[in-house]
C-alpha cells in the first residue's frame, strides 16, 4: 500500500480547514493509499491530530520540539524530511498558502522530485494522475502529470471539497523526535495585521470593496453584509493604495487569490490584475454605478446602482429571511 503524506497547517492553535481538503485530495490521488498526517510543533497537537483522522486521514505524526514553535522553513523542512525519510511516500500533499509556498519548493528540491503547485483539480485517468492548475493569472488552466517517483502537489483553498467531519473514525496517533538544529532565522514575535473573523483565502463568501467606497468607513456597510453572511471582506488595490483599507485584504494579482462560493464586488471596476484574484469564484455578484465596469463581463449577476443604497437594501432583505 502506498502512503501519501499531508502536511498539516495550523493558526492559532486549529487547523486551518485546506488541510482538510489536502486530506481529500491525497485520496483522489491514491483511494486505496495510506495518508499520514504530519504536524510540527511545540505545544499539544493531539486533538489538532484527532481532526485529521476525522477528516479522513489514516494515522497521524505528531512532531513537537522547541525550534517549532513559529514557522521556519529550516525547522519545519527538517522535520518533515525526517518524516519523508522514515515513511518513504508516494506522495506529499499540502494547501497552497503562504507557508506552503514557502516549504514545498524547499523540500522538492532536496528529494529532486518535480512539484505542481496550486492544483485546482485532480483527476485519474487510467494509471496516471492528472492536475489541473491556472496559469496566466487564471486566464488559462493547464493539465500537468507527475513522471519523478513522488507526487509533490499544493492545493488551492476552497477547490477540492474536504471530506465530511466523521468522529467515528479512529487512527494512529503517534509522536516523533526530531533533532531540528542549526536554525538561522529566529522568531521573535508575530504580529499579523488580518480582518477579524473568517480567513480571507478560505471564506465561502467574501465581499469586496473598491475605490467605490470612498472611504474607510464605506466599508462597515460591507463589514455588516459580509458578517450577516458568515463571510470575510476584502479589497480591491485601488482601495488599499486609497488607504481605504489595510493590504492584509487585497485581493488580485499582486494580493491573494481566492474562490469563495460567492464573491460580492461593491463598486470594483474590475481591473486584469483584480480578476486574476478572483474570476475562478463560483458565483460572482457586481455592484457598480457604471453599466460599462469591466466587473461585469465576469459576474453572473450584476446590479447597476450606488453601491450605498443597494448594500443597505440588501442587508435589511438578508435579515428579514434571517
Amino acid at each position: 500500500m502506498s502512503k501519501l503524506l499531508v502536511i498539516g497547517e495550523t493558526r492559532d492553535g486549529s487547523l486551518r480547514n485546506v488541510t482538510f481538503e489536502a486530506i481529500a485530495a491525497a485520496k483522489k490521488i491514491d483511494s486505496d493509499g495510506e495518508v499520514v498526517g504530519v504536524l510540527c510543533g511545540n505545544g499539544e497537537l493531539e486533538s489538532q491530530a484527532n481532526e485529521m483522522v476525522y477528516y479522513g486521514a489514516d494515522r497521524v505524526i505528531a512532531i513537537k520540539h522547541d525550534n517549532l514553535k513559529t514557522y521556519t522553513s529550516e525547522g519545519f523542512g527538517q522535520a518533515i524530511m525526517a518524516v519523508i525519510n522514515d515513511e518513504s511516500p508516494a506522495a506529499i500533499v499540502m494547501g497552497h498558502t503562504a507557508i506552503g509556498k514557502d516549504l514545498t519548493p524547499k523540500i522538492a528540491s532536496k528529494l529532486e522530485a518535480g512539484l505542481i503547485s496550486d492544483a485546482t483539480d485532480i483527476e485519474v485517468d487510467g494509471d496516471k494522475v492528472v492536475f489541473t492548475r491556472p496559469i496566466y493569472s487564471g486566464k488559462a488552466f493547464e493539465k500537468k502529470i507527475i513522471t519523478s517517483d513522488i507526487t509533490f502537489v499544493t492545493v488551492r483553498p476552497n477547490n477540492i471539497t474536504a471530506f465530511d467531519r466523521d468522529e467515528s473514525r479512529t487512527g494512529e496517533i503517534s509522536s516523533k523526535d526530531v533533532e531540528v538544529t542549526d536554525i538561522r532565522t529566529v522568531i521573535k514575535d508575530v504580529i499579523r495585521k488580518v480582518s477579524e473573523g473568517v480567513d480571507l483565502s478560505e471564506a465561502k463568501v467574501i465581499v469586496a470593496g473598491g475605490r467605490g467606497v470612498k472611504s474607510e468607513d464605506g466599508f462597515k456597510p460591507l463589514q455588516e453584509l459580509a458578517d450577516l453572511l458568515g463571510g470575510a471582506v476584502g479589497a480591491s488595490r485601488g482601495a488599499c493604495d486609497a488607504e481605504y483599507c489595510d493590504y492584509s485584504l487585497q485581493i488580485g494579482q499582486t494580493g491573494k487569490v481566492v474562490t469563495p462560493d460567492l464573491y460580492i464586488a461593491c463598486g470594483i471596476s474590475g481591473a486584469i490584475q483584480h480578476l486574476a484574484g478572483m474570476s475562478n469564484s463560483k458565483v460572482i455578484v457586481a455592484i457598480n454605478k457604471d453599466p460599462e465596469a469591466n466587473i461585469f463581463n465576469v459576474a453572473d449577476y450584476g446590479i447597476v446602482g450606488d453601491l450605498f443604497e443597494v448594500v443597505p437594501m440588501l442587508i435589511e432583505e438578508i435579515k428579514k429571511i434571517k
